[in-house]
C-alpha cells in the first residue's frame, strides 16, 4: 500500500513539472487578439518611453495600461509566465518565480471623458499586493477575459534584471567598407569580476536590439576574445545593424488646429478624421537630422485635463505615392503604433486612381513616430531601408542583454543589461 502511494505521488509530481512540447516550443510575442483593445502600453512607471524592464528586488514598478472600445466593463484577468531568452516558456513552475497568486483580476478601470469614441481605460502595476516576482529573466504578461485562460486578449513581454556583470559598449562606423556609410557596428565587452563564468561559449546568450525591436535582433554572438575576467565581442560584421533613417512623425495632441505634417482635421459625425501630409520615398535622399522617439509614441491631449481619459481616438490617414504597385511584396506603416509587427491592420492598400498606397488607422491622441516597411512575398523579413534609406548618422538606441544558464540550472537568468546610443561616439 505504501509503495503504491509513493508511486502515485511520483506520477503527480512528474505531471506538475513536465510541460508539453507545444508549450515549451511556443514563442510568446507582443500581440493583441481582440479588435476593441487599443493602446496597450507597458513601461517602467515614471517614464512612458522606457522599455519594459525593471530591477529585481528593487522599488521599480511596471505599469500596464490599455483601452477597451467597449464602453462597458469586462472581466479581465492576468497571469505571468517566465520565459527563456528566446521567449519560449521556461521549464520551471510558477511557485519557483512567483510570490503570491498567478491569476488575478484587473480591477483598476475608468471611463473616457468628453470623447467621441467611448472607451474604458484599464491599468495595472507589477509588483502589487497580489503578486511579486522572485527571479530575473524574461516574462510574458497574458491578459484574458471571462476567467478563461484560453480567451487571450493580449500578451506583452517584459524583463527583470539582476545586474551581476558590467557591459562596456560603443557604437562606431563599421570596419567593413560596404557598411561604412549606412550602418552601425556595436562592439562591447562583458566584465564579470564578481561573477564566475566557467563556460562563456555555452552558458551565455547575448541579444542586441535596435530601438527594442525584436525582428532584427542579433542573437548568435559568442566571445571573440577572453582576457582574464573580460569577454570581448569585437566583430567586423556579425554585430552590424543598418542604421536606417530618423523616424517620420506627426502630432495629434490637439484637434483644434493643424500641426506640422497634418493636411486636414475634419469632424465627420460622429468621429474626427486626420489626413497626414503625403509622404515620399527617402531611399536616396541625403540624411537630415530629425529629433524622434525612435519609433515610439506618447499619449497626450493638450486640450483636456488628463491624457489617459481625455485623449480621443481619431482616424489617421497615411499616403505614399508610387506610379505602380509592388508585385513582389507589401508596404506597411511600422513602429510601436503597429506593435512592431506587419499585419493586415497596418498593411497599406494601393489606390490605382490616386496612384498611391493608403492606410487608415485608429489612434489615440498623442505624438507618434512611424516609418514605412517593405516585406517581400513569402518572407518574414521586415525591411525599413527600402523606403526610408539607411545612414550612419541616424540616431538609434542599442540594448545589450546578457542571459546566463549553467549546467545545473533550468532557466535563463538576465544578469546584464546596457543601452548605448549611436550619437555618443
Amino acid at each position: 500500500m505504501q509503495k503504491n502511494l509513493i508511486f502515485f505521488f511520483l506520477i503527480i509530481l512528474s505531471a506538475l513539472n513536465c510541460k508539453s512540447d507545444d508549450s515549451i516550443n511556443f514563442v510568446y510575442k507582443n500581440e493583441i487578439n481582440k479588435k476593441n483593445i487599443k493602446t496597450v502600453l507597458l513601461y517602467k512607471q515614471g517614464w512612458e518611453l522606457s522599455y519594459p524592464l525593471i530591477n529585481l528586488n528593487s522599488n521599480d514598478i511596471l505599469k500596464l495600461s490599455f483601452d477597451d472600445l467597449d464602453s462597458t466593463t469586462n472581466n479581465y484577468s492576468y497571469t505571468i509566465i517566465h520565459c527563456n531568452s528566446d521567449w519560449t516558456e521556461s521549464n520551471i513552475m510558477p511557485f519557483d518565480y512567483i510570490e503570491g497568486f498567478n491569476d488575478n483580476p484587473i480591477n483598476d478601470y475608468d471611463f473616457s471623458i468628453n470623447t467621441t469614441f467611448k472607451y474604458t481605460h484599464y491599468s495595472l502595476t507589477i509588483p502589487n499586493n497580489d503578486i511579486r516576482l522572485k527571479l530575473s529573466g524574461n516574462y510574458i504578461l497574458k491578459v484574458y477575459e471571462d476567467y478563461n485562460k484560453e480567451s487571450i486578449v493580449f500578451m506583452r513581454r517584459f524583463s527583470i534584471l539582476e545586474q551581476q556583470v558590467n557591459i562596456n559598449a560603443v557604437v562606431k562606423k563599421p570596419s567593413l567598407v560596404e557598411y561604412y556609410d549606412t550602418s552601425h557596428e556595436i562592439d562591447f565587452s562583458i566584465i564579470h569580476n564578481d561573477f564566475p563564468i566557467e563556460d562563456p561559449f555555452n552558458s551565455l546568450k547575448i541579444i542586441i536590439k535596435q530601438n527594442n525591436r525584436d525582428d532584427n535582433a542579433i542573437k548568435t554572438l559568442k566571445p571573440l576574445f577572453i582576457k582574464d575576467n573580460i569577454l570581448i565581442y569585437d566583430y567586423d560584421e556579425n554585430n552590424v545593424f543598418s542604421g536606417g533613417n530618423e523616424y517620420r512623425s506627426f502630432d495629434i495632441k490637439t484637434l483644434k488646429y493643424k500641426t506640422e505634417y497634418i493636411n486636414t482635421i475634419q469632424y465627420i459625425e460622429p468621429y474626427y478624421h486626420i489626413e497626414l501630409a503625403t509622404d515620399r520615398k527617402r531611399t536616396f535622399l541625403r540624411y537630415f537630422f530629425n529629433k524622434d522617439l525612435n519609433g515610439r509614441y506618447i499619449i497626450k491631449n493638450v486640450d483636456g485635463h488628463g491624457d489617459e481619459l481625455d485623449a480621443d481616438y481619431v482616424y489617421v490617414y497615411f499616403t505614399l505615392p508610387f506610379e505602380q504597385p509592388f508585385i513582389d511584396g507589401n508596404l506597411y506603416v511600422f513602429g510601436q503604433l503597429s506593435n512592431w509587427n506587419c499585419t493586415k491592420q497596418n498593411k497599406m492598400i494601393y489606390n490605382y486612381e490616386r496612384k498611391m498606397y493608403e492606410l487608415k488607422m485608429l489612434l489615440k491622441q498623442g505624438y507618434y513616430d512611424y516609418e514605412y516597411a517593405f516585406v517581400k512575398n513569402n518572407s518574414n523579413e521586415i525591411d525599413d531601408t527600402f523606403i526610408e534609406g539607411s545612414h550612419f548618422e541616424t540616431e538609434n538606441d542599442y540594448s545589450i542583454s546578457v542571459y546566463y544558464r549553467d549546467f545545473s540550472s533550468n532557466y535563463d537568468e538576465l544578469i546584464g543589461y546596457s543601452i548605448v546610443n549611436s550619437v555618443v561616439r
